[in-house]
């Protein structure tokens, strides 16, 4: 299957960032880059989105730098708690998402995360400390500590 260009509208993790011009496989476009609004079809007449797209997100880095930064230093320095149901051996029901771990940091910073920003390093199916990465911005990440409770 051939490749196919399109412009992505939005970052997307390991393929790039607002404004940036890929080429990816027709059926990963067509299925869901597309559908989901994350990227447009790259046409000749296209040139000026890209140049918005581009210029929109450098304002915008310049203005949110010195914030995410501000927002790394207080994730990092937080810990968040996950109150979950467990059985009697230990064992969770149902594992911890990334939506949990937002809601958690949520509560914990009174900040809004979404649920694409945490990227857990492995399942969480047992109470305990795990740690997480929150992307807040393009480029930083925070590595954060969350503690997960079980209760009977």
């Amino acid at each position: 299957m051939p490749n196919r260009k399109v412009i992505l509208n939005q970052e997307v993790d390991g393929l790039g960032a607002a404004g940036d011009v890929v080429e990816v496989r027709a059926g990963y476009a067509r299925n869901l880059l597309l559908p989901r609004g994350w990227a447009s079809a790259w046409t000749a007449g296209a040139e000026k989105h890209i140049e918005t797209l581009r210029k929109a997100r450098q304002a915008k880095q310049i203005a949110d730098h010195d914030e995410a930064i501000k927002v790394k230093g207080e994730l990092e320095s937080t810990t968040a708690r996950i109150d979950m149901k467990a059985g009697k051996n230990g064992r969770l029901f149902g594992a911890v998402t990334p939506a949990l771990v937002a809601e958690a940091l949520q509560t914990a910073t009174g900040r809004d995360f979404d649920r694409r920003q945490v990227a857990l390093t492995g399942h969480v199916k047992t109470p305990g400390s795990y740690n997480a990465v929150v992307r807040v911005g393009d480029e930083i990440t925070a590595k954060i500590k969350f503690e997960v409770i079980g209760k009977a």
